[in-house]
C-alpha cells in the first residue's frame, strides 16, 4: 500500500460519503439547476476533515465544472458589470488567501456554518431580492463591496453567491445574461484561487490526489443533472438540498462553538 492510501485509509467511511454527495451534488446544480447552494460539497466535508484540507479538494473539481459552464454561456455575460465585479473580487481574494492561513480550524467551521445557514434563509426568504426590489441600482461602489465579500467568502469556502447576488439582482439582467455573468464571474474566481491556494500548500499531493478520485462525479454530476432537470420538479428538489445545506451548517455551528 503507497503512502498515499495509506492516507487516504485514515479518514471515515463518512467523509467518502459526504465528499461522494456533495459533489455529486453541486454537478447536478450545475448541470440542470443553474447553480444551487454555494458551498455545499465543503460544508459537508467539513464535519469530517479540516476546512482548509476540504476547499483544497473541491478547487479543482470545481475548476472542471466551470468548463462546462463557459462552453454554455460564453456569449451571454455582461461586460460592463464584470469590469466591476473582477477588480473586487480579487481584493476579496487576496484577503481571504491571508485569513486562510491564520484563521483557527473552528473559526473557519463557523464561518462556513454561517454562511451555509445565511445562503439557505436568504433562499428561503429572497432577502436579496427585497433589497433591490423597490430601490435604485446597486452602483459601482457597491459592485466592489460585493464583489470583494465574494471573493472572501468563495476564497474560504467555495461560497460567494450570496454577495454577489446582493450586487446582480437589483441590475435586472435578462435571465440568461445573469446566469451567465455569474459563471463567468466565479469561474475566473476559482481560476484566481489556484494561486494561493497553491501557495498556502491546499493544492497538495494528498489533495489533489483525492480531487483526482472524486473528479469522475463532475461530468456524472452534470449529466445528472441535465436529465433530473426534466423529470424533478425545481421546488421540491432545491427545498431539499436547502433543508440539507441548513441543518449542516447548523451542526458546524455547534461544533466550532463548543469545540
Amino acid at each position: 500500500m503507497s503512502a498515499l492510501t495509506q492516507q487516504w485509509a485514515t479518514y471515515p467511511v463518512a467523509f467518502y460519503a459526504a465528499a461522494t454527495f456533495g459533489i455529486l451534488l453541486t454537478g447536478v446544480y450545475k448541470g440542470g439547476f443553474g447553480g444551487g447552494p454555494g458551498g455545499i460539497a465543503v460544508a459537508l466535508m467539513s464535519m469530517f476533515i479540516a476546512p482548509a484540507h476540504a476547499a483544497g479538494i473541491v478547487l479543482p473539481i470545481l475548476c472542471v465544472m466551470d468548463i462546462f459552464g463557459v462552453l454554455a454561456y460564453r456569449s451571454n455575460w455582461s461586460r460592463e458589470h464584470m469590469k466591476v465585479l473582477i477588480p473586487g473580487a480579487l481584493v476579496g481574494i487576496l484577503f481571504g488567501a491571508l485569513a486562510f492561513g491564520t484563521v483557527p480550524v473552528n473559526w473557519v467551521r463557523l464561518l462556513i456554518g454561517v454562511i451555509a445557514v445565511t445562503f439557505t434563509l436568504n433562499r428561503w426568504f429572497d432577502i436579496a431580492q427585497r433589497l433591490g426590489a423597490s430601490g435604485a441600482r446597486p452602483g459601482r461602489a457597491a459592485g466592489y463591496v460585493c464583489a470583494a465579500a465574494s471573493g472572501f467568502t468563495s476564497t474560504m469556502a467555495h461560497a460567494g453567491g450570496p454577495p454577489l447576488l446582493v450586487y446582480l439582482l437589483p441590475q435586472r439582467l435578462d435571465k440568461t445574461v445573469f446566469v451567465g455573468t455569474a459563471v463567468i464571474f466565479f469561474t475566473v474566481v476559482n481560476y484566481v484561487k489556484l494561486v494561493p491556494f497553491f501557495w498556502l500548500g491546499q493544492l497538495s499531493t494528498d489533495n489533489l490526489g483525492l480531487s483526482l478520485l472524486f473528479a469522475p462525479l463532475a461530468p456524472l454530476g452534470i449529466w445528472l443533472g441535465l436529465r433530473l432537470e426534466r423529470w424533478i420538479p425545481e421546488k421540491p428538489f432545491y427545498r431539499v438540498s436547502y433543508t440539507i445545506l441548513f441543518c449542516t451548517g447548523c451542526k458546524l455551528i455547534y461544533d466550532a462553538l463548543t469545540a
